[in-house]
């Protein structure tokens, strides 16, 4: 079977694998709140923290990012020792990317309300090259370390992303798969550019800000 006969099979397989909760899971596990009911309702890593269990919290930000890294890891291993085209490798590639990124985005056995998707797209890059992978997670570090707004940070890294690849690689299938990965990032941060705007967004390990017109966030 050829990698582009096998690539709805991968992207099915990456999809699923992007869908498992590991914030509702690991809070279970815990004998926590499901995430969904309290703070931003967001099921990630940065609410998980609010539960004040910090090891439920690093657990979800290991389980999100090692599912990206494992669907990029095990596409890569199917096409070892494959002729395949370089243009066709990084079609399976940038596709398996933005399959698990996208089903922790819109999980279907979370009825697609996933989370923001940042741990599970570090995953992916450190994957798809260790330099990206780091220089992202630099930025990310960097920017929670001054600001300890991980909304913030997140929107920084995202944004650098593409630059980054795009520098390492020149442009490319998996370029523009790091873009649109960029992009959804964005896209779902909008009410936290709303609140860091309005100065109403929540610090890492700080409680929810209370305000009426605020919409859910991070």
């Amino acid at each position: 079977m050829t990698s582009t006969q096998t690539l709805p099979l991968a992207l099915i397989a990456a999809y699923l694998l992007g869908s498992v909760p590991f914030a509702v899971i690991v809070s279970r596990g815990f004998g926590l709140a499901d995430p969904r009911s309290y703070g931003s309702g967001n099921p990630g890593a940065t609410n998980v923290l609010r539960s004040g269990n910090k090891l439920a919290a690093l657990l979800t930000l290991l389980g999100d990012a090692a599912k990206g890294a494992l669907a990029v890891i095990l596409a890569r291993l199917f096409l070892d020792g494959q002729a395949v085209e370089p243009s066709a490798e990084r079609l399976l590639l940038g596709g398996v990317a933005l399959a698990v990124f996208f089903g922790h985005l819109f999980p279907v056995f979370l009825k697609f309300k996933g989370g923001k998707g940042v741990a599970t797209a570090a995953g992916v890059l450190l994957a798809l090259d260790p330099l990206l992978g780091l220089a992202t997670l630099g930025l990310w570090l960097g920017t929670a370390a001054l600001s300890r707004y991980s909304s913030l940070a997140a929107l920084v890294a995202a944004s650098g992303a593409p630059l980054v690849a795009g520098m390492l690689w020149g442009f490319n299938l998996l370029v523009a798969a790091v873009a649109i990965m960029a992009m959804a990032l964005v896209a779902k941060h909008w009410a936290n550019i709303q609140r860091l705007l309005a100065g109403q967004e929540s610090k890492i390990g700080g409680k929810k800000k209370a305000s009426t017109k605020a919409p859910k966030g991070h």
